[in-house]
């Protein structure tokens, strides 16, 4: 199909200089016709004449400028031949056959991708669902198309695909979800202090709620009920406390939590990716707080950790926060460490 749109372009713009000047195209044509055998002629002097596509090209194109009686006395080739490379150059535009495929065209892929998306990210929403909500995004694909991807990806259909993920899980709860982990502060003489974090899922809000050498069980009971103090009225709207199996919460801490009809999430053993939210804040308060200074003591410890829980609160910006969800009055899309 390109060759017969290049041939017709050019053969209309061989034609203007006919149309505007009106004589010698002709003349010019045919000077043009025996160049170019002569440029054959000299390419193939150790053989037989063969003519390439370009020769059968040029050839066809110029002998629409030159009146049919003279083409058997200017052409290398006889007038049959002509008109047999012309029709062939004009039969191209209509041979479909190299583009013509069987069957429905295949489904793009970004829409593959987003229907397995679909699908993971709701596990109880079926073919027929995922289809509504596609076309509401302005895709159209039929019910049949989009079981057909979720059988080709190995996914079962819903209600019986397997339960959610723990990524899934922490997404849909993240409004009743507190975390809450552990880190350590070296200090600038070498003594080692720890710090325990909450981080509220739905919000971002931070909450740094002591510094210590020995953090003992006792210690973090206490430091849970100051939490649970400070937290008021937000304490009724959390529904799961999640942490790691660290040895230094204990029941008593538990406890703390369940009395507000809180419920223990337990993240697995060595599995810091289940508590990606917590790990994500540490590495941010590193980051940008205790790698640039020297820590001195436990009170110096405190003094910098509150200084910074005041500025993750009330000025940076959160990603994963809405304006009506942001805490501080200068909140703004960002990441949520």
């Amino acid at each position: 199909m390109i060759v017969s749109l290049l041939y017709k372009v050019t053969r209309k713009l061989l034609t203007v200089p006919s149309v505007l000047l009106r004589r010698g195209t002709a003349q010019e044509a045919e000077l043009l016709v025996l160049r170019h055998e002569n440029a054959v002629l000299r390419r193939q002097l150790a053989g037989s004449v063969r003519y390439e596509p370009a020769d059968r090209f040029w050839f066809a194109v110029l002998s629409g400028l030159i009146p049919r009686r003279h083409w058997r006395e200017i052409f290398p080739v006889t007038p049959g031949t002509l008109l047999a490379w012309h029709r062939r150059f004009i039969a191209a535009k209509w041979d479909y056959t190299v583009r013509r495929r069987a069957g429905r065209p295949p489904t793009p892929v970004a829409i593959r991708t987003l229907v397995m998306r679909l699908a993971r990210e709701n596990p109880r929403w079926g073919h027929r669902r995922i289809q509504g909500e596609l076309t509401r995004l302005g895709h159209r694909i039929a019910a049949s198309t989009v079981w057909e991807i979720l059988r080709a990806a190995g996914i079962d259909p819903a209600p019986r695909r397997s339960g959610p993920t723990w990524r899934e899980f922490l997404a849909a709860q993240a409004e009743g979800i507190i975390a809450a982990d552990f880190f350590h502060i070296d200090t600038a003489l070498g003594r080692r202090l720890y710090a325990l974090v909450f981080l509220e899922h739905g919000t971002r809000r931070l909450h740094i709620t002591g510094v210590t050498a020995h953090p003992t069980q006792d210690w973090a009971v206490q430091q849970a009920r100051n939490l649970t103090a400070n937290l008021g009225i937000r304490i009724e709207t959390l529904r799961f406390l999640l942490r790691d199996r660290d040895g230094k919460y204990g029941e008593a801490f538990d406890a703390v939590f369940q009395s507000e009809e809180m419920k223990i999430l337990k993240s697995a053993p060595q599995a810091p990716r289940m508590n990606a939210h917590c790990e994500r804040i540490i590495g941010s308060i590193r980051r940008e707080a205790l790698d640039h200074v020297l820590i001195m003591n436990e009170a110096h410890a405190r003094h910098i950790l509150a200084a910074y829980e005041r500025h993750y609160n009330e000025h940076r910006p959160h990603q994963a926060t809405t304006a009506a969800d942001a805490p501080g009055p200068l909140q703004t899309p960002r990441g949520p460490g």
